[in-house]
């Protein structure tokens, strides 16, 4: 009888918990306020936790608390992609207000090595960093920011006087405006008066693709080095304006969790991370025990996340000498959930994001001292480590375009690191760097860790697990061509440059004037997809080039590579003023050299009236998106046809696509995904629409079910055969760690390129970095022109990668070409368009969407068209 009496009282606790009514005892038990500032209960019209607040909320509270109350102001730093604002709440003492500029001024100072010691730490306060609800559908942060900043704004005493005289407290409420709203509205749509805590219950299982991600469905805590987003691009600004002590980054993990707060597993942190990093991220860590104590909450540390990837919002600060703190707390998912711990409510998980925001607060003011201390010397032992490195820089650059040199330059600014111009050509590692395409960045200045982070290959590690990608090196995910320089070298710099001075839109021009017979331009530029996709879009006759050829403006002879485009003048039915009006505004609007050409008579190669130029057709590329597809990549796909080439993709939901008229399109995209949702007969209405013309590019994962579905003929590669021992016993706490080690989270691959085949029309360089994630091997096509990318014999070029899964990929298919019928599929192995940084692959993706049509049947593998 114990297990039904135990059950029934477990239900009559739960039916008691879903009547009480939160009050502001709850979260603050003992605090004194100022009742002349307004609580979030009296302006929202319901208590902290009873609903979730919506964007729109959470703003016009901060804006009231900030109208009410003397020690808070507000600032909208930027703009979300569906135009919400994101705020950001300074807080500090009425003496330090007066003075703002001064303490922004003297934090700057204290970063740079050649100022420091002029500044007086006993007279500077702290900065604390506190952002919330970076994933949107992680809403305890958002939510205990409410909380947070009345706190900070009425909270009366003498402790609340002496931390808002030494810290200055900036609050970002909410980093994800857009996912957050998404999220909300979902969990407040599905409440019911009485709570359902069922995990079944709809209210805890949100539709695809969920609230995490902002617009475009991007990870934005996977941002803070990339600075793709204006999220981010404006956090970024505001961290470097301030230059914080401590940096707090609050979120949620699985329902059946406690809470964790770092430091995380010792053996995963960077190693260019100063061990006195750790040290103070477990001092400051004795505070949120404490309080966590106090309240009789369970939590842990050090047993999962890490500190390896600058790219999130815990880990960035390690490398710009401020304390990253990760909050993860067990998530309600809705207003109240049964879980393997009891009953999970929401007004719980906000009280414990609550408190460890106040003991963040409170670690701050009692280490302040030694917090900035670690500031100052966290730069000037940077500029000691430099001085000893092997290296003295880096040099990159690249010929050809201009474009993707702007976009390096610019994630370079944004992190204030030095960049310089040469007055003469470098010679290095066997590379020619021309001096009006070329840069420099020097070790030895302030942000050398962070620079070494963004340029080195490391490929050994201590740990083989990783909480998120093990490579970034960023010359190789923009396809740019670098070199190491040696300490001994005596290369001069010249100016110091931000990525404003290339100005490539400028540098851009017309050659040889207007032509009434042709326009040509080469497809090297980042943007000629973007040019490209005009074109068409205004109905012009374009033409690509499958072979190279050498003809004459008014300026003289210009050779043209593969993949240049052909505009002919007068056969697109426009009259030749339009058309001459269209071509000639291109080199300022794209970044791209145009050349006018007189006559179609090459002097070598093709004549421009040649069979060699394919005529192309305009996109009209479907994106399938929805449940089993994997969100971040289609959302990267999605950000590069609307952002950067700002051409047409119809998105559809697998539930939908039974129904679709696919005859409307002629390119169908399947991101990294399972796609169970398209049934068989589906399956063959993509069999019918390939025989007659589509092109279908799946990546990644979803090949194997283009594969199942029998509409390409390829193999994966076979696994290496072992040496017939039985396997040897392993301890069974080393269960996770083996099977952890053998999966590739995130690395930087090499592959050799055909660069005569129209997918990889516009690179230049037969070997191609590629982001490689997963264990996916295919074998090389049987047609020995049908596999225009393959992984290299030593594939690695920065990351972990163990070494039985290197030795599969070594030699197998980066990319292959099938056709059924008239049809082609593009099978791409890794992902083009990572996280949106990755510049130096879109073209792989742009390629198989304007040229895949072009390519030749009898040089692809071939799909038999029976049944």
């Amino acid at each position: 009888m114990l297990r039904p009496i135990f059950f029934s009282l477990f239900l009559l606790s739960a039916i008691q918990l879903t009547g009480q009514k939160t009050d502001l005892t709850y979260y603050f038990p003992s605090t004194q306020f100022d009742p002349s500032i307004p609580t979030p209960e009296a302006v929202l019209g319901y208590q902290v936790g009873d609903w979730h607040v919506s964007h729109d909320q959470l703003v016009y509270y901060m804006k009231t608390l900030a109208a009410s109350a003397e020690r808070v102001s507000v600032q909208e730093y930027a703009r979300s992609y569906e135009n919400r604002p994101l705020l950001l709440l300074t807080i500090t003492s009425e003496n330090n207000r007066s003075r703002l500029d001064d303490i922004r001024a003297d934090h700057q100072k204290l970063c740079d090595p050649s100022q420091s010691k002029s500044v007086d730490i006993d007279q500077l306060p702290a900065v604390i960093y506190q952002g919330y609800c970076v994933h949107g559908n992680e809403a305890s942060g958002a939510n205990a920011a409410l909380l947070v900043a009345y706190y900070l704004a009425a909270a009366q005493g003498s402790y609340i006087d002496s931390l808002l005289n030494e810290v200055v407290i900036l609050l970002d409420p909410c980093l994800n405006p857009d996912g957050m709203n998404r999220f909300s509205n979902w969990v407040n749509m599905h409440k019911s008066h009485q709570l359902n805590s069922d995990p079944n219950n709809r209210e805890f299982n949100e539709v695809w693709p969920g609230g995490r991600t902002n617009h475009y469905w991007f990870d934005l805590n996977r941002d803070w080095l990339l600075v793709q987003h204006p999220e981010s691009k404006g956090r970024i600004r505001l961290f470097h304006e301030w230059k914080p002590n401590i940096l707090t980054d609050h979120h949620e993990m699985g329902s059946q969790s406690s809470f964790f707060f770092q430091p995380g597993i010792p053996s995963r942190t960077n190693p260019l991370t100063p061990q006195r990093n750790q040290d103070l991220t477990a001092s400051i860590a004795e505070y949120h025990a404490e309080i966590l104590d106090d309240i009789g909450s369970l939590y842990y540390s050090k047993e999962s996340f890490d500190d390896f990837y600058y790219g999130k919002g815990s880990t960035y600060p390690d490398a710009n000498a401020c304390i990253g703190i990760l909050f993860e707390q067990a998530s309600s998912r809705g207003h109240l959930q049964l879980t393997s711990n009891g009953l999970l409510s929401f007004p719980f998980t906000i009280r414990n994001q609550l408190v460890t925001s106040l003991s963040t607060q409170k670690a701050g003011l009692k280490l302040r001292k030694e917090l900035l201390n670690f500031q100052r010397d966290f730069y000037q032992t940077a500029l000691d480590e430099a001085k000893k490195d092997k290296l003295k820089g880096y040099v990159f650059g690249h010929k050809s375009d201009k474009a993707r040199l702007f976009h390096f330059l610019d994630i370079l600014d944004r992190h204030q690191i030095d960049v310089y111009s040469f007055d003469k050509d470098q010679q290095l590692d066997g590379q020619t760097f021309d001096r009006q395409n070329a840069y420099y960045v020097p070790l030895e200045q302030a942000q050398y860790r962070l620079i070494k982070s963004l340029f080195e290959t490391r490929t050994q590690f201590k740990d083989s697990l990783f909480y998120d990608v093990s490579a970034w090196t960023l010359p190789l995910a923009f396809g740019i061509p670098y070199a190491g320089v040696p300490s001994a070298n005596k290369l001069r710099k010249k100016t110091k440059i931000k990525a404003a001075d290339v100005g490539y839109k400028k540098e851009a021009r017309l050659v040889g004037g207007a032509s009434d017979y042709a326009y040509v331009f080469r497809w090297d530029s980042y943007y000629a997809p973007k040019a490209l996709n005009a074109l068409l879009q205004a109905g012009l006759n374009v033409k690509v080039a499958s072979k190279p050829f050498k003809v004459k403006s008014q300026e003289g002879y210009h050779s043209f590579d593969y993949g240049s485009i052909l505009v002919p003048v007068q056969q697109s039915g426009n009259s030749v003023e339009k058309v001459q009006k269209m071509l000639q505004s291109m080199p300022g609007k794209y970044g791209i050299p145009l050349y006018g050409i007189q006559s179609g008579l090459a002097s070598e190669g093709v004549d421009l009236g040649s069979n060699s130029f394919r005529k192309l057709r305009k996109p009209k590329a479907l994106l399938l998106v929805g449940e089993g597809v994997r969100a971040y990549d289609a959302g990267e796909i999605w950000h590069l046809f609307d952002q950067r080439y700002q051409a047409p993709l119809t998105l559809v939901d697998t539930e939908d696509f039974g129904k679709l008229d696919l005859s409307k399109y002629n390119t169908l995209i399947l991101a990294d995904g399972s796609y169970g949702k398209i049934t068989t007969s589906q399956a063959k209405k993509i069999r019918e629409w390939l025989l007659k013309g589509g092109v279908l590019v799946p990546i990644r994962s979803a090949i194997n079910w283009v594969k199942g579905k029998g509409l390409v003929n390829l193999k994966n590669k076979s696994t290496r055969k072992g040496n017939g021992q039985k396997d040897q016993r392993r301890p069974y706490i080393m269960r996770s760690f083996d099977r952890g080690a053998q999966f590739t989270g995130g690395a930087i691959v090499e592959a050799e390129a055909d660069l005569t085949h129209p997918l990889l029309y516009g690179y230049s360089n037969e070997r191609i970095p590629l982001f490689r994630r997963g264990n996916l091997f295919l074998a090389p096509t049987t047609n020995s022109y049908a596999t225009p990318l393959i992984y290299s014999d030593q594939p690695l070029l920065a990351g972990y990668i163990s070494e039985e899964n290197q030795n599969q990929l070594k030699r197998s298919a980066a990319a292959t070409v099938s056709s059924l019928g008239r049809g082609r599929v593009i099978c791409l192995a890794d992902n083009p368009t990572f996280r949106a940084f990755w510049l130096g692959t879109n073209k792989l993706l742009a390629n198989a969407i304007f040229f895949g049509h072009t390519i030749d049947g009898g040089a692809s593998e071939s799909v038999s068209v029976e049944e």
